[in-house]
């Protein structure tokens, strides 16, 4: 039962990710039908948003050391 709790917690985690990436994911549609940069989408919410949660570790790692 514990375990099941556990992996419960997960979830929104997990939602929240795959609601991020299908975000991300219409910004590059758009941005390649609109022929824009390929840094285009990096720009938008959701592509800042991907780009703080990939460096966050880093930060962490650096600053918290």
């Amino acid at each position: 039962m514990a375990s099941f709790l556990e992996i419960i917690k997960y979830v929104p985690v997990l939602v929240a990710a795959l609601l991020l990436g299908n975000w991300f994911m219409t910004e590059v549609k758009k941005a390649k039908i609109q022929q824009k940069p390929w840094y285009a989408p990096y720009l938008s919410i959701p592509g800042i948003l991907i780009l703080l949660a990939i460096s966050l570790p880093i930060f962490i790692k650096i600053f918290m050391n």
